[in-house]
């Protein structure tokens, strides 16, 4: 099963997507926001072109599991894209997500500005990769954050 993974910004929607058996997680790719029509075409075209059966919308919940503003952006487009795809949307915990992206290409020596093109696609690789991997471990776990 083919899983999408959603890093949503204010500006930016990153995109990562899985191998159809669930083990690999990859950047896919970054794209700027204009509208939710706009972004939820985005999406349809990158769940038909991988053949996506599952999204994964990464919810930035604070460090004290509060659900700040940007997680309730986050929720409400999720809520979005529900109501809007024909395939499951669930959301999952992606604190640190991004600093996590970060060292990792930095690790690889992915130049700074490199890094800032690649950033929100590489977040939602590991967003994905931690939802994959905790379906791995639990196969009947399910995690919907409601809001």
């Amino acid at each position: 099963m083919t899983v999408l993974a959603l890093d949503v910004g204010d500006r930016r929607i990153g995109a990562a997507v899985s191998d159809p058996t669930g083990l690999l997680a990859r950047p896919l790719t970054v794209f700027v926001r204009k509208s939710n029509a706009d972004d939820l075409a985005v999406i349809r075209r990158l769940i038909d072109q991988n053949d996506v059966h599952q999204v994964v919308v990464g919810i930035p919940l604070s460090t004290d599991d509060t659900i700040g503003p940007q997680a309730q952006k986050a929720l409400a487009f999720a809520r979005y894209l529900q109501k809007h795809l024909s395939v499951p949307v669930e959301t999952w915990d992606e604190r640190f997500s991004t600093s996590d992206a970060e060292r990792e290409l930095i690790a690889l020596g992915i130049s700074r500005r490199r890094r800032k093109a690649l950033l929100d696609a590489a977040a939602a690789a590991v967003i994905l990769d931690d939802w994959l991997t905790a379906h791995r471990a639990h196969p009947s776990f399910s995690i919907e954050q409601k809001g």
